[in-house]
């Protein structure tokens, strides 16, 4: 797991270069699939995204990395001053030069960052959500925020061909659909990661929806997968299957050369549900992942659809 504390504030910081390759390292280390989908665009923007993906694992690892334990409201406190100086153009640290010239090259608005600050914040209160409404917003500022961030850097531009009935309408950027693939990606995790949760004392699922189930936290505790669970998890995955058929509306508005590594990175993170489903569902003693060579699969197929859709 990735320390803050690896990355100590310096008289000297780094160069710019460092600090992208840095932001590039952290990135393939934590989010392999992600990376992947990465290395498909051009370089100023995957190395801007490198820069945010850093810059969201530091603000996670706050309450979930080693060092969680002493992490209180203070020390986010300390951390939304940081975020507030790189924006004011000051780097605190090495790993922020690279979000300072980020910041310079794209038009990065500070509120999803704040709201995703916002996200850690709940976690350091709260370990069970009663409904889906209370979890939506947990969903929305820790990961729906980077779908924001993201869509900044991969830029929007109309549809390749139009018809004479589309001339004169206005191009919008793809809000929703950038939140509910942050959603969608979160959700994905949050069913993954089930019993690494469990152990640490939190249960993302909705306690309303274990009811409807009959499932009871000792049952998730105890790792029981019967029926009960199997139903409770087809349900699931089925509510984040909807949040990526969301999200694919709008990949075909972002910058045509952002559309095929969005197409891919949504592809091979949907394939982690898929994952789970050939697991029976056990992701208690089960880690659902991707292989490489179904990764590599799905690219062509993925710019299939960057091109016709």
């Amino acid at each position: 797991m990735l320390q803050l504390s690896e990355f100590p504030r310096m008289t000297t910081l780094a160069s710019l270069e460092h600090a992208y390759e840095l932001c590039r390292q952290i990135t393939a280390k934590y989010a392999k699939t992600f990376y992947l989908g990465t290395l498909l665009m051009p370089e100023a923007k995957r190395r801007a995204i490198w820069a945010i993906y850093a810059w969201c694992r530091r603000t996670d690892e706050l309450v979930d990395g080693p060092a969680a334990r002493l992490t209180t409201a203070k020390t986010l406190d300390e951390w939304e001053a940081q975020l507030e100086s790189a924006f004011a153009g000051n780097p605190a640290d090495d790993l922020d030069v690279a979000l300072v010239d980020t910041i310079k090259q794209f038009p990065l608005d500070i509120q999803p960052f704040r709201d995703m600050i916002a996200g850690q914040r709940m976690d350091l209160y709260r370990s069970r959500y009663e409904t889906f409404e209370d979890l939506n917003l947990y969903c929305y500022r820790v990961a729906g925020t980077v779908g924001l961030m993201s869509t900044v850097v991969m830029g929007v531009q109309p549809p390749r061909s139009t018809t004479p009935w589309d001339c004169g309408q206005s191009q919008t950027t793809p809000t929703e659909e950038a939140v509910a693939l942050g959603i969608a990606n979160q959700l994905t995790n949050i069913l993954r990661d089930v019993g690494e949760d469990a152990r640490r004392g939190r249960i993302y699922l909705p306690q309303e929806e274990l009811a409807r189930f009959n499932y009871t936290e000792q049952d998730l505790m105890n790792g029981v997968v019967d029926n009960r669970w199997r139903e409770l998890m087809c349900f699931q995955i089925q509510r984040a299957r909807k949040f990526y058929a969301q999200a694919e509306k709008g990949i075909n508005v972002l910058s045509e050369d952002a559309r095929w590594p969005v197409w891919a990175a949504l592809m091979l993170y949907s394939k982690i549900l898929d994952a789970i489903e050939r697991n029976q569902y056990d992701v208690f003693r089960c880690r659902a992942y991707v292989p490489n060579v179904r990764k590599l699969l799905c690219l062509p197929t993925a710019l299939l659809r960057a091109k016709v859709l």
